[in-house]
C-alpha cells in the first residue's frame, strides 16, 4: 500500500507540474521559432503590423449603445447630463422625462427591434469598406455582448436580449470583411472605477474585476481582427496593465498573427505606442508620417452616436468625405468613417447614402486606393492633386476639374514609355511636357453627367519617375 500511495503522489505531482512544463516548452524554441514579445513598449512596438491593415485603407466605424435612446446631444449624454451637469442636458431631461428618471432606465428602450445584421453587412460591403469596427462598450459601460462581468447591463440581459457583437461579426465575416471591436477601458460611473480614480489610480480594482476580464473574453469569444481601444486618457498605461495584455495578445492569443491594435492604452501612449496611431479623434497630419496611422471621423460632424437633433448642415458632404479619404491615403493613413444607428437598429438614409457614394467612387477609383503606397511626392497644393502609387503606376487624384480642361502637374517625370489614362474612361489621354510648365494633360471632353464620378478624378501614369 505505501508503494501505491507513493505512485499516486508522483502522478498527482506530475499532473500539477504539467501546465508549467507546457508553458516552458511553449516559451522555448522547441515549440516554434516565432518571436515572443515582452511586456514593455520597446518590445511591443517592434512587432510588424499585419499587412492586411495597410492594404485595406477604408473602414466603417459603428457607434451604437444606450446613448442611442435619448439620441440627443452626443454619445456622451450621460456624462454631460450627470457628470458635468450641463444645463441644456438637464433641461432636456426635465422636459422629456419624469422626475427621478435615471440613465439605466434607458436600457430596456434600447431594443434593436429592426436590427438586421445581414443588411448592415451588405451596406458596408457596398460602401467599399474592407473592415468594420463595432462598439462593444462605450464609456457608459453597457456591453453589446453578454459580458460575464457586466451583469444586467448588457445587450443579452437588457434591451435587445441579443448578442449584437456576435451577430454582426458573423454577417460581416461572411462577406470577407475584417471585423474590429471598439472597447472603452474606462466606465464613467462604475463604483470601482470611481474608487480607483479617488485613489489616484494607485489601486486597480476596476481593471482586475472589469476591464481585463472583458478584453480577454472579447478576444477568446470573437477573435477580432482589430482591437480599437479608447477611454485611456485619465490614467497611465501601467494602471490598465496594457503591456501585459498586449504581450499575451501578440504571443499566445488565438489571434496573435492577424490582430491589429491602435495607440490608446494609457494617457502616455497616444501617438507614441501601439500598432497604428490614432493620436486623437479626426487626426489628420499635414505630411507623411513614418508610422502607420488612421484617421477616424464621423459623418455627423458633431457626434459619434445617433442624434435626433441632427440637421443637414452637420453632415459631411460626399465631396468632403472623398477628399478626406484621398488625402488620408496619400499620406499613408487609413480612413475610418463613422455611422450611428438608431436605438431600433436602423441606419438613417443620409448615412446610407453617404456610404453608398463612397462605394460608387471606389468602384471606379479603388485601384488608386486599395493596397497603394505613398509616392515620393504626396501632393501639389496649387493643383489640388494628391498622389498614390502601386507597383509601376503612379496615380494623380485631382479634386477640382480645371476650367480649361487641361490638368497641369509638375511632379511626375516622363520617359519614352510614359502612358497616361483616366480611371473609368477607356483609352489613353493626350499630353505634352513643357520645361517651364510641367506636364499638361488633356482631359476628356465630356459633359459632367458623363464623367465616371462626380468629384475627385484619377489620372493613371505608367512609365514615369
Amino acid at each position: 500500500m505505501p508503494e501505491v500511495a507513493e505512485k499516486w503522489r508522483f502522478r498527482v505531482a506530475a499532473l500539477l507540474l504539467l501546465p508549467l512544463l507546457l508553458l516552458e516548452v511553449a516559451k522555448s524554441s522547441l515549440w516554434g521559432s516565432g518571436r515572443r514579445y515582452t511586456p514593455d513598449w520597446r518590445s511591443l512596438d517592434s512587432r510588424p503590423l499585419p499587412v492586411w491593415f495597410d492594404e485595406a485603407k477604408f473602414g466603417v466605424f459603428v457607434h451604437w449603445g444606450v446613448y442611442s435612446v435619448p439620441a440627443w446631444g452626443s454619445e456622451w449624454f450621460w456624462w454631460h447630463w450627470q457628470g458635468e451637469g450641463l444645463p441644456q442636458y438637464r433641461r432636456f431631461m426635465n422636459e422629456n422625462y419624469p422626475p427621478g428618471f435615471s440613465y439605466p432606465e434607458f436600457g430596456p428602450q434600447f431594443t434593436a427591434r429592426f436590427f438586421e445584421p445581414e443588411k448592415w453587412a451588405d451596406l458596408f460591403m457596398a460602401s467599399g469598406a474592407k473592415y468594420v469596427v463595432f462598439t462593444t462598450k462605450h464609456h457608459e459601460g453597457f456591453t453589446n455582448w453578454p459580458s460575464p462581468v457586466s451583469w444586467n447591463w448588457n445587450s443579452k440581459d437588457v434591451g435587445p436580449h441579443r448578442d449584437l457583437v456576435g451577430e454582426l461579426g458573423a454577417a460581416v465575416r461572411s462577406r470577407n470583411l475584417r471585423y474590429g471591436l471598439y472597447h472603452s477601458l474606462l466606465e464613467w460611473f462604475h463604483p470601482l472605477y470611481q474608487l480607483d480614480k479617488k485613489n489616484g489610480f494607485k489601486t486597480q480594482n476596476f481593471v482586475n474585476v472589469k476591464t481585463t476580464p472583458e478584453l480577454y473574453h472579447l478576444v477568446n469569444s470573437y477573435k477580432p481582427d482589430i482591437i480599437w481601444s479608447d477611454g485611456e486618457w485619465e490614467s497611465p498605461d501601467t494602471y490598465w496593465n496594457a503591456t501585459g495584455f498586449l504581450s499575451w495578445l501578440y504571443n499566445d492569443s488565438p489571434i496573435k498573427a492577424k490582430v491589429v491594435v491602435n495607440d490608446r492604452w494609457g494617457r502616455n501612449t497616444s501617438c507614441h505606442h501601439g500598432g497604428f496611431y490614432n493620436c486623437q479623434d479626426k487626426f489628420r497630419p499635414q505630411s507623411l508620417l513614418d508610422h502607420k496611422w488612421e484617421m477616424c471621423t464621423s459623418i455627423d460632424k458633431n457626434s459619434w452616436g445617433y442624434r435626433r437633433d441632427m440637421i443637414m448642415a452637420d453632415i459631411l458632404s460626399e465631396s468632403e468625405i472623398i477628399w478626406e479619404l484621398v488625402q488620408t491615403v496619400s499620406l499613408g493613413g487609413n480612413y475610418l468613417l463613422n455611422i450611428a444607428p438608431t436605438k431600433d437598429g436602423l441606419i438613417d438614409p443620409i448615412f446610407q447614402e453617404r456610404l453608398l457614394s463612397v462605394g460608387r467612387w471606389m468602384n471606379v477609383n479603388g485601384e488608386a486606393i486599395y493596397s497603394s503606397k505613398p509616392w515620393r511626392v504626396q501632393f501639389e497644393k496649387n493643383a489640388s492633386v494628391w498622389y498614390t502609387s502601386q507597383e509601376l503606376a503612379v496615380y494623380a487624384i485631382f479634386l477640382r476639374w480645371p476650367e480649361n480642361g487641361i490638368l497641369n502637374i509638375i511632379s511626375p517625370i516622363t520617359t519614352p514609355n510614359t502612358k497616361i489614362s483616366m480611371l473609368g474612361i477607356q483609352g489613353d489621354l493626350k499630353w505634352v511636357e513643357r520645361q517651364d510648365e510641367g506636364l499638361l494633360i488633356s482631359l476628356p471632353l465630356l459633359l459632367p453627367s458623363a464623367l465616371p464620378v462626380g468629384s475627385a478624378w484619377t489620372i493613371k501614369l505608367v512609365g514615369v519617375e
